[in-house]
Formats: C-alpha cells, structure tokens, sequence
C-alpha cells in the first residue's frame, strides 16, 4: 500500500470516525484505535487496548503504517465501550505539524512521554519527561520500570523518532510511583 492511499484511508477513518486496525513495518502486533488527527509525517491514534479501553495516544509514521483497516469486529468493541462509559477521547492539543512541534506538544498534555526508535531497535521504547529540544535533538529525562529517574538527560535525535505516545495507564503508573523528577542539565 503506498503512503498517499494510507494517508487517505487514515483521513477517511478520521472523518467517519471509524474503528480502525493496523500494525508497522517493525512489528506484526495489530493496534486498534481511532485516527484523530494526520499531518504530514505522522497521525494522532487514540488505542484502544486489547482489553477494550481507552489507553493513552499515539502518533504513528504515516510511512511506516500496514494494512490499514476497519476494525472486524467494531460493534463489539463500540458497545463495550459505551457500556464501561468510555467515550472517544478529544484531540489533544498536539501539533503535527512537523517532529519538533509534536514532541513539543505532546510533552505539555503529560508528564510522560513515549519514544520509539523502531529503525534502531524495534524492541525498545523510552520512556520520560522532555527536557528540551534543540538543533534537531531532543532531551529526554528517563525513568527506568522501577520509576527510578535518570540523574541527567539523554540526547536523540528528532529524524531517529518513529512514534511517541502519551496519556497510557503505564506511563502515569511510573508517574504516580516516581514522581517529579529534580531538575538537572542535559547530557551532551
């Protein structure tokens, strides 16, 4: 499938605000969710979990999306949903703009951030607070499983991102448990 037909089946899910299924070119693990936004490198998902709820946002490479389709089994997930009282989560304020703007964004909706940089291990995510971003890197305070946090920043590189995510139930337990992180300078 090329990008210009799976941006249009994203903007297509978006506007008929449809359940839609999907996995990446790094992994065959199938996301289900629903498009609230596309920009001209990634798209906004608001996942739903294979437990059927509502688990935090995600921005996907739009190049890196497979086989972009309606959910099979929507009314199920539909209905159970609404009988949990789960509603369809509005746009965060998070720009697509261009990678700068989306990370920049999506670090003021949380205190969390998700990075992953699937091209260099597709096994491996970080997880944190942005301590800035500059010259094409960005400055991440991580927190290990434990909620331990890191005593200095490290660097990565915005074009090394394929996704981040935002707003899920494990990035706010490591929140809960670690807190606020003390304030230092970045690692360079």
């Amino acid at each position: 499938m090329s990008i210009a037909s799976t941006r249009k089946r994203l903007l297509d899910a978006r506007r008929a605000q449809r359940l839609i299924r999907f996995h990446t070119r790094f992994e065959k693990t199938e996301v289900m969710g629903y498009v609230l936004d596309v920009g001209p490198e990634f798209a906004l998902v608001a996942v739903v979990n294979d437990r059927v709820w509502f688990d935090g946002f995600e921005c996907f490479r739009v190049q890196d999306l497979r086989e972009v389709r309606p959910y099979p089994r929507a009314a199920f997930v539909e209905a159970a949903l609404r009988r949990r009282g789960e509603r369809l989560p509005r746009k965060p304020r998070v720009s697509l703009a261009d990678p700068e703007a989306m990370i920049r964004t999506a670090a003021r909706v949380g205190p969390m951030l998700t990075i992953h940089l699937e091209r260099i291990d597709p096994e491996v995510c970080f997880i944190g607070r942005v301590e800035g971003i500059e010259d094409g890197w960005m400055f991440l305070r991580e927190i290990d499983p434990s909620a331990r946090w890191d005593k200095t920043a490290t660097p990565y590189r915005l074009k090394a991102i394929t996704r981040i995510g935002f707003g899920a139930d494990y990035e706010e337990a490591l929140h809960l448990v670690g807190g606020e992180p003390k304030r230092v300078k970045a690692r360079r």
